[in-house]
């Protein structure tokens, strides 16, 4: 009868240390600040879900002047990753750095358990990409990428009209993203440096802009590998961008479908909008919130419907909660998932085929 009471007692501490767990912020560490994607992180509002356990960079002018700017203390930044390991303990881990730096944020932190996102795309070319693929899979841990366009409440939208059958089945997609060049829109000099460079950030405008076309059709193709990729880059402003590309387009022919990805240092505007086209319609996602459905009439004629989005129910409308939430498995990320690993490993595919065929001006066929 005691060994029952105890083993029920122990039960009920077990789940209670669970639930205190659970109930628990998660404690993220930022790997970097060069990327000024870390403004998202910095300056989200305090919650209780996520924390900053610490900051690891060696630039002490630039951490300076992001902690007064989001007015953080100086006291969360280490001078690199084994000081924050010893001393701030976190759970998991963003990266902020260039997209070479990806892989060694990987092989420091998975060994010891701890979780992985980074921002766009998952690595610098598929070689460190499979290097990051194998030591998450080793060491169970999460490996996440994280995008801007992850967040649209228009991009959703646009996937369940579409598998749901509303304007046919798929025939085309056209994705488009980009500005008028990180010179133009005066990003800091901190970030400039690697993303104008071919090492370090893999490419310009078809690496920077290209993973999110090649990301979002992976999704909406449900994982189907294109059986072909052709690229095309150009340098419309050599003075601001000598070493990279700073236009490009890439097109994914599938078996019945076609995407094009129209990937720009050179829009006029910003921009991250796509046309998705069934057989009976076409789905315009303008921006994040605004979505248009166009059904066919006769020839040339069409009725269309505007709808104004709310932002997606918490943890899908931000990254570091949805993070928690995949870290905590209270939210299990579904095959070939936006942020997921084995979108991301065929998003690295299709961006290193696009490449090279820019290079040798010929389709690249992917292997099956």
């Amino acid at each position: 009868m005691k060994r029952i009471a105890f083993l029920l007692f122990m039960v009920v501490v077990l789940s209670l240390t669970t639930a205190l767990a659970q109930n628990k912020p998660l404690r993220l560490g930022v790997i970097g600040l060069t990327h000024t994607h870390v403004h998202w992180i910095l300056g989200r509002p305090a919650d209780d879900k996520v924390v900053i356990a610490g900051i690891v960079e060696s630039n002490t002018e630039l951490a300076r002047r992001y902690m007064q700017q989001h007015g953080l203390s100086m006291n969360l930044v280490y001078a690199s990753m084994d000081e924050l390991i010893e001393k701030a303990k976190p759970d998991a881990v963003a990266a902020f750095g260039s997209i070479e730096e990806h892989l060694g944020v990987v092989e420091k932190f998975a060994p010891l358990g701890i979780h992985v996102m980074v921002e766009k795309p998952l690595a610098v070319n598929m070689e460190h990409a499979k290097k990051m693929e194998a030591i998450s899979k080793k060491n169970g841990i999460h490996l996440l990428t994280n995008y801007e366009t992850t967040w649209y409440p228009s991009v959703h939208t646009a996937n369940d009209w579409l598998q749901k059958d509303s304007i046919g089945s798929l025939s085309q997609l056209i994705i488009r993203d980009g500005h008028r060049g990180p010179l133009k829109i005066g990003i800091n000099s901190e970030f400039l440096e690697w993303l104008t460079d071919p090492k370090k950030n893999g490419g310009g405008a078809i690496t920077d802009f290209g993973c999110y076309g090649a990301n979002i059709a992976t999704w909406m193709m449900k994982g189907e590998r294109p059986l072909r990729v052709i690229g095309v880059t150009q340098q419309l402003q050599r003075e601001n961008n000598p070493k990279v590309d700073d236009e490009s387009t890439i097109l994914l022919i599938y078996e019945n479908a076609k995407a094009t990805i129209q990937a720009s240092w050179n829009w006029p505007i910003g921009r991250k909008d796509m046309e998705v086209y069934g057989r009976r319609g076409v789905i315009y996602a303008d921006n994040r919130n605004d979505l248009r459905k166009r059904m066919a009439v006769g020839y040339d004629g069409f009725t269309e419907t505007a709808h104004k989005l709310s932002e997606r129910p918490s943890p899908f409308h931000d990254p570091f909660v949805h993070f928690a939430a995949v870290i905590r498995k209270e939210i299990i990320l579904p095959p070939y998932d936006l942020s997921s690993i084995e979108n991301n490993m065929l998003v690295m595919e299709i961006l290193d085929a696009a490449r090279k065929s820019a290079a040798k001006g010929k389709a690249v066929q992917l292997r099956k």
